[in-house]
């Protein structure tokens, strides 16, 4: 979707979501729009009562009167100023509660999506909604609803109080506001097209910065400085270019409004004045009318901040309320618990699967593993080892074929009795920034004994207790204060206190040295008894004592057996492990 297909000078169907969000809080926005509306009469009241205390009180030397008037202008000054101070108060923090419903609403939707839906939604686009998205329609609550809606009432107030006052006049001088409406209709097109180049050129210079500081490293390996700052410039200049665009547009519009007032105001008190030296008017209900048409070209003025605030909920609107309509959820309709499987064997019985739609993955791949089996995946890059695990958790649902676990397909479990009984060592580990014992027991409640008992099974216990804190000590973002073997072993440590009936190694031990990786085959020789578990390695060495080994192609087995049988063929497997290690040897 790009910045100007999300760039809308209104929506009808996206205010109707913005409001609906207000339901809950209904009772509290009624109450800041009774207060709005009081506000916005008090001020209107004012021109009246100066009209009143013009005519009864100066013209006619009635002191009483002209101090009665006054304290009745004070009044609503003061009355104003309270209805508006709740008015504020009210919609702010019915404000911020849709803003945390919005905000709960969006991390709770992400949670439930499949890996399909944050596959074809870059990570940058979830948070920017969540974050930046959401504080753009505070916005429009705090200031552009409350806002456009006194302008309204005032201006509508204004035109009904001129005919009030006086029908004649009032009738002369709204003939003279057309201009106005036909220069914020011209002014809504101007804006729109500068906004939507404003947008366009921001996205395109916050994608250029965020891809060359990212790619720094590589801008300064290959000495390509000056022409990146060369091309950085020209980001810069069309940004520059945009921005100036709108300010001119602006710059034009409020002078004119300002010159459009000036012609009414001229209009009025030479028309006024004729109907006054006429008697047919009072000098009071003239300064009246000046004062009230003063107040009803006020709001016209602003109109150029509130149309890109009126985009910018629009745009940030439809991302919201786009987001939470997308439902790509893997479908959670299984009643039974994964500990109702008698048996721990798994079935891949022809499963296809796909990513893309024209870009098959497995293609109709079976085999079996029999419970308390060690199998391994191995074949080239690309041939669907880890997508096997993918599925066998349900981050995504095949496209054909069954899954199935102890002779019941994996649809049948409970998502969460599924993916806690079934755990993922990854090679690229996660994790929080958090304490080590948060993210050893993510939430369970694990008393302290059981998560030093996993650590010391997966040789993490002795580098966790020279640390500063021990388990308690809180990781940097990225766990940046570890090293990327103590990273894994606490990624072994995670899974192994869940103790699932199923373990899945994925290039686990890819970032361990040597001597950890020694010490933790040592461990999991122990912790894979009588535990059926797959185990991805591009490291032949690490997987010669699995009890089956598959060699995957193109999303088939390609060969299965022992290392010794499948050696013994001199076929695919033979040809990846000489591969392997004439790659060594080179070295």
């Amino acid at each position: 979707m790009s910045d100007q297909d999300v760039i809308k000078g209104f929506d009808a169907a996206i205010l109707r979501k913005l409001f609906a969000s207000l339901k809950p809080y209904r009772g509290t926005v009624v109450v800041s729009l009774l207060a709005l509306t009081v506000s916005a009469a008090a001020e209107l009241a004012v021109p009246v009562l100066l009209q009143s205390g013009i005519d009864q009180g100066v013209m006619k030397s009635n002191l009483d009167h002209l101090a009665l008037v006054s304290l009745a202008i004070l009044a609503m000054i003061l009355i104003g100023m309270v209805a508006s101070f709740f008015q504020v108060y009210l919609l702010s923090r019915v404000t911020q509660d849709v803003m945390k419903d919005l905000r709960t609403s969006l991390f709770a939707h992400f949670q439930r999506q499949s890996s399909r839906y944050l596959y074809n939604h870059p990570i940058g686009k979830l948070v920017s909604a969540a974050t930046s998205d959401v504080a753009t329609l505070s916005e429009f609550f705090n200031t552009l609803f409350t806002s456009l809606l006194r302008d309204f009432l005032v201006m509508l107030g204004v035109v009904v109080t001129l005919f009030v006052l006086n029908a004649e006049l009032a009738f002369y001088t709204v003939l003279s506001l057309p201009p106005v409406l036909i220069l914020v209709a011209l002014f809504r097109v101007w804006s729109r097209g500068a906004f939507r180049r404003v947008r366009a050129q921001i996205s395109r210079v916050n994608a250029f910065l965020s891809e060359h500081i990212q790619g720094i490293s590589i801008v300064q390996l290959f000495g390509r400085e000056e022409k990146t700052r060369e091309d950085f410039k020209k980001e810069n200049r069309g940004l520059l270019h945009a921005n100036l665009t709108e300010l001119m547009v602006n710059a034009v519009f409020r002078p004119l409004i300002d010159v459009l007032w000036a012609i009414s105001l001229g209009f009025l008190i030479w028309f006024g004045t004729g109907l006054s030296l006429e008697g047919t008017l009072t000098l009071g209900v003239l300064i009246a009318f000046i004062n009230l048409v003063g107040r009803f070209y006020q709001p016209v003025g602003s109109i150029a901040e509130n149309f890109t605030l009126l985009q910018s909920a629009m745009a940030g609107g439809e991302r919201v309320f786009g987001f939470l309509e997308d439902h790509q959820p893997v479908p959670d309709t299984g009643a039974r618990s994964l500990s109702e499987a008698a048996r721990g064997d798994i079935l891949f019985d022809d499963v296809h699967f796909r990513y893309l739609p024209d870009e098959p993955v497995l293609n109709g791949l079976s085999f079996e593993v029999l419970e308390g089996q060690t199998v391994a995946l191995v074949g080239y890059t690309g041939a669907g080892k880890t997508t096997i695990t993918s599925l066998l958790t349900r981050m995504w649902d095949i496209d054909g074929g069954s899954i199935r676990f102890g002779g019941m397909d994996l649809r049948e479990f409970r998502l969460q009795s599924l993916r806690g009984g079934i755990q993922s060592v990854l090679q690229d580990v996660f994790l929080f920034n958090a304490t080590i014992y948060d993210n050893i027991d993510l939430g369970r409640g694990l008393p302290l004994e059981r998560i030093e008992e996993v650590c010391r099974h997966v040789q993490a216990h002795g580098f966790i207790e020279k640390l500063p804190e021990g388990y308690r000590t809180v990781l940097n973002e990225g766990a940046t204060n570890l090293s990327a073997g103590q990273r894994q072993l606490l990624s072994f440590a995670r899974v192994l206190a869940q103790d699932p009936r199923v373990l899945i190694l994925d290039e686990a031990t890819a970032n361990i040295d040597t001597e950890t990786e020694t010490l933790i085959q040592k461990a999991l020789g122990e912790l894979l008894k009588n535990r059926t578990s797959l185990v991805i390695a591009h490291r032949l060495s690490t997987i010669r004592q699995a009890n089956k080994i598959l060699v995957l192609d193109e999303g088939r087995i390609a060969e299965e057996g022992t290392h010794e049988e499948l050696m013994g063929k001199k076929g695919f497997y033979y040809n990846l492990y000489k591969l392997q290690y004439e790659k060594k040897a080179a070295v």
